[in-house]
């Protein structure tokens, strides 16, 4: 399976040492993770993605672009491809707009279910279906969603909405595949761990696959140079607003505190770095709200 890592920040800050430099950064999980990578990074609030279907750790431009990348808002994928050649078209992430979307799974059987799952994808969105993954589709189905809650072009997109949309996209996967990516993942290998973003919010869903989170730290190493240092850096966060939002496949070395996503729940932080979390078969809310 692949690899994913989301980072929302209320800083522009260096990712280089999750990507790169630790002993179990992105790039030496590349190793078990070949088929090509992407790093999708904003500025000025505009998604840059950079791909390649290069494995990272030998690819001297993911070292370049991780180096050089800092940004409030960063998306990276390792892909080890299931569905699809390798190709640029369908390396991770995907992107439409401001919105950029990483997968880590699969739907088992894809060809089989494609054309019925292409059919409940926006004829506005169907277009632009270019490559051959499961993990595309996935993502213009989301988009056909959010575009019946609300305007996709928006910066502040409601938290709520964007949640109810990811619940109906996995929702009309399992019904055309008559699969169960929550009870039976493993046995089905059937899984729809998905990591969006617009810049400004991010969200992910536990479907399966593993994800971790993080939102501090046990000792921050700029307390003392950090303009936005605030109590939530090195204890959970007891207004629900946090610095920092890290998601991860894996929990990543250094001083970040790890916490395991439940399968179903959906964890992210909105434009206003406020924690957002909906379990599976729970009403939505606020964290510290």
């Amino acid at each position: 399976m692949c690899r994913l890592f989301g980072f929302r920040s209320v800083i522009t800050s260096q990712v280089h040492r999750s990507l790169i430099s630790a002993d179990n950064a992105l790039m030496r999980q590349s190793e078990r993770h070949p088929d090509g990578w992407g790093v999708a990074y904003y500025v000025a609030g505009v998604p840059h993605v950079v791909k390649s279907v290069n494995s990272a750790v030998s690819d001297s431009l993911f070292q370049r672009v991780s180096g050089v990348v800092a940004s409030e808002t960063v998306v990276a994928h390792l892909r080890k491809a299931t569905v699809g050649n390798l190709s640029i078209l369908n390396s991770h992430p995907f992107q439409y707009g401001s919105w950029v979307l990483a997968h880590n799974g699969q739907i088992p059987d894809f060809a089989r279910y494609r054309e019925a799952v292409i059919a409940r994808v926006s004829p506005v969105f169907r277009r632009f279906i270019l490559g051959d993954t499961d993990s595309e589709v996935i993502f213009y189905l989301l988009l056909s969603k959010m575009a019946q809650r609300f305007d996709v072009h928006r910066k502040g997109a409601p938290l709520a909405e964007l949640s109810a949309a990811l619940r109906e996209t996995v929702e009309a996967i399992q019904e055309v595949t008559g699969l169960d990516c929550y009870t039976r993942a493993k046995e089905q290998e059937f899984y729809l761990s998905l990591l969006v973003t617009n810049g400004h919010v991010m969200v992910a869903h536990q479907g399966g696959k593993e994800l971790f989170y993080s939102t501090h730290k046990t000792a921050c190493p700029d307390r003392e140079i950090c303009p936005s240092y605030a109590p939530c850096c090195e204890a959970r966060s007891r207004s629900g607003f946090v610095n920092h939002f890290i998601v991860s496949s894996e929990p990543l070395q250094g001083e970040n505190i790890w916490e395991a996503m439940k399968p179903g729940e959906i964890l992210g932080v909105d434009w206003r770095m406020q924690l957002y979390q909906e379990m599976r078969d729970a009403s939505p809310a606020p964290v510290g709200a």
